[in-house]
């Protein structure tokens, strides 16, 4: 697609289409790197982490929930009506077992009837957020961001986590505010270590004008002189992007490693007095996992409270992709050289996602022709810069997703 701009022709070409898509289609590589596309994942137990499925034709709304692997969505749910969960911790292949009636797995038929162990929610409906509705969802025409909590795994609209969704989101990992109430020793952590609070007045759906108050400099000028060895933290540049970072050399004492400290470094928390408002979900600054006291008796406190993989750096989200990115970058190194990279990447990817790309790619097209029809209307000139406000406002639409743990549904 060209248009004419005095003499020079300026051009989109498809390479700037793709590109586009590029971010999406390397996230989830990553994610579908991680597990295995050809053995049903049932014999290795409660995976740590892996992407699921969940199979409407299979499990309908109104029966039993349950999740499938990658390799059965490939080998055991051709066509079906499937889905995606992006990743879950602790979860065992369902199917062919007794939620799925006289349909045998065939990849590993030898199953029990069910897994006591799995956690199910309305995800495996296609349905979430505290407003229980589908993504993508026909009757809303507002566009959010949908964020997934790292303690219950479920996915929030940000405009329905009772907070402000701050810019420096990609370092973080979000908790929501059900999580917290249920595990209200977080909030002590949450006074010291994560994002600060902002507030907002929260719009009914399907109204676009929010109304957002940062909490003001002053504030932070009391926290920081309350407790100078805690700095509220700065803003820095991190690829090109806001981000949140502490300064290493002015964290407390005892909090450059972890379990180092001589006490119990919740108690020294709460014996600051710090606190903040305990609503509305959380914010965590990067590596925060890395400052939770792992005392003994704080670990039992987790474990009571079924959190005890935020001791796990490797639970992450972010290790799972790492891991993914790693096998696959393995594979290529093992012969993949002169394949199409996009094609490898698209060819990774289930066909759920290969739809969702073609789709992405038809509305951006038939959008892209809409804007440019504006301008034969008015009879103005399509100059670059018009091309490239187009494309930022493409990108400026997409849900975004975690980074260093915080991912988004895409």
């Amino acid at each position: 697609m060209a248009a004419n701009v005095g003499e020079e022709e300026a051009t989109v070409s498809l390479v700037d289409v793709l590109e586009e898509d590029e971010e999406l289609e390397n996230e989830a590589s990553a994610v579908l790197g991680g597990s295995d596309s050809e053995k049903c994942s049932y014999p290795e137990g409660y995976v740590k982490r892996q992407a699921l499925y969940a199979c409407n034709t299979c499990t309908p709304k109104g029966g039993e929930p349950a999740g499938i692997c990658l390799a059965c969505s490939y080998k055991c749910h051709e066509g079906h009506d499937l889905f995606e969960l992006y990743t879950k911790r602790n979860f065992r292949c369902d199917c062919g077992n007794d939620k799925f009636g006289e349909m045998e797995c065939k990849l590993f038929a030898d199953k029990e009837k069910v897994n006591s162990g799995n956690k199910y929610s309305h995800n495996f409906f296609g349905l979430y957020c505290t407003c229980d509705r589908p993504y993508p969802d026909p009757e809303d025409e507002v566009p959010d961001e949908m964020i997934q909590c790292i303690v219950c795994e479920d996915w929030f609209h940000g405009r329905h986590l009772g907070c402000v969704v701050p810019d420096c989101v990609e370092l973080q990992e979000m908790i929501c505010e059900s999580c917290m109430n249920k595990t209200p020793f977080l909030w002590n952590y949450a006074a010291h270590i994560a994002v600060p609070p902002m507030t907002k007045v929260s719009p009914c759906k399907g109204e676009e004008d929010v109304k957002v108050e940062v909490e003001n400099d002053e504030e932070e000028k009391k926290i920081k002189n309350e407790n100078p060895r805690s700095p509220v933290d700065e803003k820095v540049q991190v690829n090109g992007t806001s981000a949140c970072k502490r300064k290493h050399q002015e964290e407390p004492e005892g909090s450059s490693e972890k379990g180092s400290c001589s006490g119990c470094r919740l108690r020294e928390m709460k014996a600051s007095g710090r606190s903040r408002t305990l609503q509305g979900a959380v914010f965590w600054l990067s590596a925060w996992r890395t400052k939770l006291c792992t005392c003994s008796d704080c670990k039992v406190l987790y474990t009571d409270a079924g959190v005890s993989f935020l001791m796990d750096e490797m639970d992450t989200v972010l290790a799972y992709e790492n891991k993914g990115k790693s096998t696959m970058q393995a594979e290529q190194a093992g012969g993949a050289e002169g394949r199409d990279p996009l094609m490898s990447a698209l060819n990774n990817l289930n066909r759920v996602q290969q739809l969702e790309i073609i789709h992405e790619y038809n509305d951006m097209k038939t959008e892209l022709k809409d804007y440019l029809q504006r301008f034969a209307a008015e009879g103005k000139v399509v100059t670059p810069e018009d091309i490239r406000h187009f494309f930022e406002q493409q990108q400026s639409r997409k849900r975004r997703r975690a980074n260093a743990g915080q991912y988004y549904c895409s």
